[in-house]
């Protein structure tokens, strides 16, 4: 229980009981500790989070995807999670002029989101 090295017994047994801010806290924590961030992929009937560590790059980022994304990659589309939050849809963030193509030599941010853009050659 490395994550509960400055806590007092009775924060540790709270956190054993389930607190679900407690929980939510230890899996921060462990990102941290492990140096992981994510980012995020929508479709029309669907979102997902994909763990990567920090530092990754876009193309090596779609991997944990599709292994075919690294090779195939061209570019990928970024909204930040915050510019959502502010102003509720990608064409507001469009507008604002916040939407962003990043190449290969971009470091996915901790809560991104993104669209890879992937030339899959031919068949």
């Amino acid at each position: 229980f490395f994550f509960f090295k400055q806590k007092t017994a009775y924060e540790i047994s709270a956190c054993l009981v389930g607190s679900e801010m407690c929980i939510r806290d230890r899996v921060k924590e462990g990102y941290k500790i492990l140096d992981l961030v994510h980012f995020f992929t929508i479709g029309s009937d669907e979102v997902r989070s994909w763990t990567i560590r920090r530092g990754t790059k876009a193309p090596l980022a779609g991997t944990v995807i599709h292994s075919d994304f690294e090779k195939g990659f061209v570019h990928v589309e970024v909204i930040k999670y915050q510019d959502i939050v502010e102003l509720g849809s990608e064409s507001a963030i469009k507008k604002k002029g916040r939407f962003k193509k990043e190449g290969k030599d971009y470091e996915v941010q901790d809560g991104d989101i993104l669209h890879f853009k992937i030339n899959r050659g031919k068949k």
